[in-house]
């Protein structure tokens, strides 16, 4: 595995992510996944009524169109998350849009929420086999303002609550313009004010997410938290990507744009799960960001996280990192 991963990274990023994944659902036709699949049975937990096989789930961006559901469920993950998606199809920013931190054991995207749009994955989660636990994460298209944007949740929403085990409402990634301004008190009101409107007309019964910043005041933070136990909004994810790169050793980047993940990102992740767990002991949270080992998974969960999710980790050490963190 070390061999492939190696050859990989003779690709550019976003290059050799797609590689791997078509690599991956190659090995599952092949039925040749057992050879990263548990030796032994992880511990199903029950989480706001959902049965999880473990407590560790694949984060947002990895699978952004569920177009790898079937193969990615067969490494042994205690859930998915599938996304970033948006109402239509977008491209996304500029290439070149991701970009590795060897140093750091990081990575630097600006993708811009690229996906194929929410009838393509709306296909796919019609399809798919996998036996687990699906979240779906939405976003805001590039080219909608102002209340535009608030409806793209909202038909999201619509469109694949019937087909998702759980649903994340994205305001906090930092490569769509002006997006984290949803994050802001008056913003915050009409966009859940408009979430539960849906919630009530559908009758979702659901939990719904709402993923946060690394980045945002304490105050912030905390009118979210707030507002999500006094509404019906779920809970919190904790956190997106950060665009604070001064802890990174590898200077070239400190002012590259987009948001960093991976190990320079653990200690803000970290921080905010503490800071939300003070705040509030009860409200159910999911920990994301700077799992590169056993160790960090364990240390989010000590904090008091529900679940944790991996992305950058799963990228830069392998398959094996997952059997590693389940198995021990």
């Amino acid at each position: 595995m070390w061999l492939i991963i190696r050859i990989l990274r003779i690709f550019p990023p976003e290059t050799a992510h797609k590689i791997s994944l078509v690599l991956l659902s190659f090995i599952h036709k092949l039925g040749l996944l057992s050879i990263f699949k548990n030796k032994k049975e992880s511990e199903a937990i029950e989480f706001l009524g959902l049965k999880f096989k473990n407590t560790l789930g694949t984060a947002a961006g990895l699978d952004k169109n569920g177009d790898y559901i079937d193969c990615l469920g067969a490494l042994g993950f205690g859930f998915l998350e599938v996304g970033t998606i948006t109402p239509k199809a977008q491209a996304g920013n500029e290439k070149p849009r991701v970009f590795r931190l060897n140093k750091d054991k990081g990575v630097i995207n600006r993708l811009g929420f690229n996906n194929k749009g929410i009838d393509h994955l709306v296909t796919n989660l019609k399809q798919h086999k996998y036996d687990g636990i699906i979240g779906v994460n939405i976003g805001a298209n590039k080219n909608s303002h102002g209340k535009e944007r608030i409806e793209d949740y909202t038909e999201c929403i619509r469109k694949v609550y019937k087909y998702a085990d759980y649903i994340t409402v994205n305001i906090s990634s930092p490569n769509t313009k002006n997006l984290r301004n949803l994050q802001s008190s008056k913003n915050i009101d009409e966009l859940f004010k408009a979430l539960e409107d849906e919630i009530h007309t559908y009758k979702i019964g659901k939990p719904i997410f709402i993923k946060v910043s690394p980045d945002e005041k304490s105050d912030t933070i905390k009118y979210i938290i707030n507002k999500v136990q006094t509404s019906e909004i779920t809970g919190i994810i904790a956190t997106n990507t950060t665009t604070d790169k001064s802890a990174l050793k590898d200077e070239k980047y400190w002012n590259y744009e987009g948001g960093l993940s991976g190990e320079p990102l653990r200690e803000k992740s970290n921080n905010l799960i503490s800071e939300i767990r003070r705040v509030s002991k009860e409200i159910p949270l999911i920990g994301v960001g700077g799992v590169m080992s056993q160790k960090d998974y364990k240390e989010k969960l000590d904090l008091g996280a529900n679940l944790v999710q991996i992305y950058t980790g799963f990228i830069v050490e392998g398959p094996g990192l997952i059997h590693r963190i389940i198995n021990n």
